[in-house]
């Protein structure tokens, strides 16, 4: 039985890929921050009768000690880990002047720095059973960046370039970099994300015409989650995976567009599609 360990899993992407994958016949250890959360992947797993293929641990990437503590009851010295998914996530929606640094460094932590801080834990492992594959729940704000969510993009940003960068270190010992890359879906993100408006800002018209019309358009274009799990899955199957996939239709069409058009034409696509022309400043 293949075993993976998954970050984030008390709700969203993590859960659904947790089920998934147990559902699959993956030895999952299904990890996050906060236990008293584990209500909702408890319920997942029962309603699928997939609970015996499933262990769930705390782990919060942004503490070295829960990490460590994490690494060592996987006992990787005599037991075999075949992947790990990078899934813990978080944003904060404001335009980046109204933003405390907290805000900025948080999103960081726990999008790129967490992401390294694991992975470089579970390498030894990886390198002496010559096989591993790192798969990093990343997003559609990698392509271009977003208003109001520029900490999120330039994790997502930093994230990828740091995985096309160790892919080729990695190469040699048989472990795979693998990024999925998601559209808008049905997570909880979008209402969990502190959102940052205050009425004196200067970018108040903005913010808040970008908040009524992206919560329009999530609660109308947001697909269901269960094809992320899905790509995940096919990945860790898969012979020789794609090193990165593209997932839902604006996400498709933000990775055909990378490269091929000017950041000023998609920043006017972005803004006819979201009608930022109507702001009344």
């Amino acid at each position: 039985m293949p075993s993976v360990l998954i970050t984030g899993t008390s709700s969203g992407f993590g859960l659904v890929i947790a089920v998934e994958l147990a559902k699959r016949g993956w030895h999952v250890i299904a990890t996050m921050r906060d236990l008293t959360k584990r209500k909702a992947i408890d319920r997942a797993l029962e309603a699928a009768g997939v609970g015996a293929n499933v262990r769930i641990e705390q782990l919060d990437v942004t503490d070295p000690v829960s990490m460590d503590r994490a690494i060592a009851r996987l006992d990787l010295g005599n037991q075999r880990l075949d992947a790990v998914i990078h899934n813990a996530g978080v944003a904060v929606g404001g335009a980046f002047e109204d933003l405390d640094e907290a805000h900025i460094r948080h999103v960081m932590e726990v999008n790129y720095f967490g992401v390294l801080a694991l992975t470089k834990r579970l390498l030894p492992a990886f390198r002496a059973q010559k096989h591993g594959r790192i798969v990093i729940i990343s997003s559609e704000a990698a392509f271009a960046g977003q208003p109001g969510n520029s900490p999120y993009s330039a994790a997502k940003w930093a994230v990828e370039g740091w995985a096309e960068a160790v892919a080729y270190e990695l190469e040699h010992f048989n472990i795979d970099m693998i990024l999925i890359e998601p559209g808008a879906y049905r997570t909880n993100i979008w209402q969990s994300s502190p959102r940052v408006l205050p009425k004196s800002s200067a970018y108040y018209p903005l913010m808040r015409h970008l908040e009524f019309t992206i919560d329009a358009h999530v609660a109308k274009a947001a697909r269901d989650p269960i094809e992320v799990a899905t790509a995940v899955a096919r990945a860790l199957e898969a012979p020789h995976p794609k090193f990165r996939t593209a997932v839902g239709p604006t996400a498709k069409f933000m990775h055909f567009t990378r490269g091929k058009l000017p950041s000023t034409v998609v920043r006017k696509l972005f803004s006819r599609f979201f009608s930022l022309n109507k702001v009344r400043w």
